[in-house]
């Protein structure tokens, strides 16, 4: 045989002889078992292509069905009696928003409805909400803030209070920390002042209080529209802020800000009503960023700032103080945020005394005076009446500040030695606190929201869904 065709018939040995002998191929695949394990391969991507798609259409009618349901209410509100603060029903046609009087009545089951629908819709949006992304969730909460904006004032009387307050110091020189809207009786604004408020006096913190005798000269109408875009804009630079303060993090910025814009509690009864509460959340926030962006002595400062708008803040300064004194290599931060809040807090108390005098040293019992008047309006209260003992309530509230206390002492005993993330143990925090206060209202849930978004405790999320549900059942 010539040296062309052993070549040809042998190559393996041509290739042998050069020194490059490769691995004899491999043995066919077995009949048996290589199509079970392809078709086993192929079930499971299927079933994770189809989780992954089942998840996505989830988040996503989780997210229209809020979207929808929030533009229902605020295009009904101006016709729907049950939205509108019960001292505005029917809303004049000054305060009846850009929709003027259109829409539809609702009516009490169409109201209940809509919130249910609104709040099962965000429920499967949280729990999928890695699934969203984000110029549609972006977009989205910017035009239900500006749609709920647009609409007349929902829900509750507060904000006839905050102009009260503020038209009492500046144009009556009556001291709102002294004395309640009923020093005003002949004021237009009275009317519209909750029934329920009219002889307290202001239980906010003095840097909301001064905020207030900016707007006193304008008219009612102005007023509503001037609280409304604060609690707007606020809810925004919350949605903002907690974008970048979740990256830092290490979450999901696109789920965060989802669970705090959507949040059918911010934006229905927070901006809805032009409530202080979210002017407050966007203060605190930013010192919460500031903190991760270890400016201790800024974040020390925003804490009190937001204290001295709604006294809840003050919850966050012991957690921040926690964090930085339970990491030994920034023990120096402990001393930058009180060094902080004790300089925020000086500015404030001047502030507060060249304009309210000793009037603010009031300001304890007006808030001790509000908690005994819940009642119903509150978790203790609800469940104490359900049980057909209300009268225990009275004797229940201590105890359940006792269970606060500890509460509180324990979860920065471990945020201390580092066994709790800081912004975990505020969350549950305020958990404990809306559990067991004495008077609680839906938009009080917005406190926890910005906390459970940027938790990495489920567990927290869960309960600030749950909560919300509570809160929405109070109209």
């Amino acid at each position: 045989m010539s040296a062309e065709a052993s070549s040809s018939v042998h190559p393996r040995g041509t290739l042998a002889s050069r020194g490059l002998a490769t691995e004899p191929p491999a043995p066919p695949p077995s009949p048996t078992l290589a199509p079970s394990r392809r078709a086993a391969f192929s079930y499971a991507r299927f079933r994770r292509r189809g989780r992954v798609w089942s998840d996505g259409v989830q988040a996503w009618v989780g997210f229209t069905g809020v979207m929808l349901t929030g533009a229902l209410l605020a295009l009904s509100a101006a016709r729907t009696a049950l939205l509108l603060p019960e001292s505005a029903r029917p809303v004049p046609s000054s305060m009846a928003g850009a929709f003027g009087h259109g829409g539809i009545d609702l009516g009490l089951g169409g109201l209940i409805a809509a919130l249910g629908l609104m709040f099962v819709s965000y429920a499967a949006m949280v729990s999928r909400g890695h699934r969203l992304t984000a110029r549609p969730v972006l977009i989205g909460i910017a035009c239900l803030n500006l749609l709920v904006l647009l609409a007349p004032p929902m829900l509750s009387t507060d904000i006839f209070s905050y102009v009260a307050y503020g038209r009492m110091g500046t144009l009556y020189a009556a001291n709102p920390y002294l004395h309640g809207p009923s020093a005003i009786a002949l004021d237009p604004l009275y009317p519209f002042i909750g029934a329920q408020w009219v002889n307290t006096p202001t239980s906010y913190g003095p840097l909301f209080t001064v905020l207030s005798y900016l707007f006193a000269h304008l008219s009612i109408a102005s007023n509503v529209i001037a609280y409304k875009t604060i609690a707007a804009v606020s809810s925004l630079v919350v949605v903002l802020v907690a974008w970048s303060a979740a990256r830092l993090r290490g979450l999901n910025p696109v789920k965060a800000v989802a669970i705090i814009g959507l949040n059918p509690v911010i934006v229905v009864y927070g901006v809805g009503g032009g409530h202080n509460d979210l002017l407050m959340l966007a203060i605190v926030i930013t010192g919460m960023y500031a903190l991760l962006m270890q400016r201790q002595r800024v974040s020390g400062g925003l804490i009190i700032a937001a204290t001295a708008v709604k006294l809840t803040a003050a919850l966050m300064l012991p957690f921040a103080v926690a964090h930085t004194a339970g990491r030994r290599s920034d023990r120096h931060g402990r001393r930058m945020v009180l060094a902080g809040a004790a300089l925020s807090a000086g500015v404030v108390a001047a502030l507060t005394f060249s304009v309210f005098g000793t009037g603010p040293l009031h300001l304890m019992a007006t808030l001790q005076t509000v908690q005994s008047q819940g009642g119903l309006h509150s978790i203790p209260g609800l469940i104490m009446t359900l049980l057909g003992h209300p009268q225990l309530m009275s004797g229940v509230g201590p105890i359940l500040d006792v269970v606060l206390v500890v509460a509180l002492v324990w979860l920065i005993r471990r945020v201390w030695t580092q066994r709790l993330d800081w912004i975990s143990g505020a969350g549950w925090a305020t958990v404990a606190l809306l559990v067991t206060a004495g008077f609680l209202v839906p938009w009080y849930v917005a406190w926890l929201v910005p906390l459970a978004a940027l938790s990495r405790d489920r567990r927290l999320l869960a309960a600030t869904v749950a909560l919300t549900g509570v809160g929405l059942t109070t109209l």
